[in-house]
């Protein structure tokens, strides 16, 4: 019987399937690394907004607690975006000429917000509660970075399912003490595992299999 196909078909052959899965691999690269990149995640991307709040001023130089423009953390799912009424607490008597603040002085009289550009957030389907993390606590600079060095607020990580899930899956990697929430300088302890099984127990912290339930951020 005469042969259907010619000598090359086996090399061929081997050739197409060794192509196909490359290319596969390849594009997959791609997808997850574009997926990963700034252009989707924002991360370390500054944000334009309608004054160039600095946290680097307010909190490192000048001292101010997270607790005062963001009053609801303690109490509710949102931090709270501050107000103008905020603003103007202190600004009413500083800087009072400075024309960068010409937008804060605008809103405080028309008694209209500013609309402040969102830099974390998070899909509607997801529920996420600050009063709950910080009062287990989670301190700001764990999902927020080192927000106390930012002259202009930007994304730390991703705050995709799997980064929280990491979290979640081992809490005691970054709790820390109630009182060490709100400090934008902190550095976790060399014993950090040692304190944070210890505050697990302490602020009972579900076990990793309720925290990481479905049902714990798709409600």
């Amino acid at each position: 019987m005469a042969q259907i196909f010619p000598r090359s078909a086996n090399t061929i052959s081997r050739l197409l399937i060794f192509g196909v899965v490359l290319a596969v691999g390849v594009v997959t690269y791609i997808i997850y690394t574009v997926n990963q990149s700034a252009y989707f995640t924002n991360v370390n991307v500054e944000r334009q907004q309608p004054v160039p709040f600095s946290h680097k001023h307010h909190v490192t130089d000048d001292g101010l607690d997270c607790r005062y423009c963001h009053t609801s953390v303690e109490q509710a799912p949102y931090a709270g975006v501050p107000s103008t009424h905020i603003c103007m607490s202190c600004h009413s008597k500083l800087w009072l000429n400075s024309p960068m603040l010409e937008p804060v002085r605008a809103s405080y009289t028309a008694d209209k917000s500013l609309e402040w550009t969102r830099v974390n957030a998070l899909p509607d389907f997801v529920y996420f509660d600050h009063s709950i993390h910080v009062n287990k606590g989670v301190g700001c600079t764990t999902c927020h970075g080192p927000i106390g060095e930012m002259a202009l607020t930007r994304r730390a990580h991703t705050l995709y399912m799997r980064w929280c899930i990491d979290c979640h899956k081992h809490p005691e990697g970054g709790v820390r003490r109630r009182e060490d929430v709100f400090k934008a300088d902190y550095v976790p302890p060399p014993d950090q595992l040692v304190l944070g099984r210890r505050l697990v127990r302490e602020y009972r912290i579900k076990d990793p299999k309720q925290l990481t339930d479905c049902y714990t951020c798709h409600r």
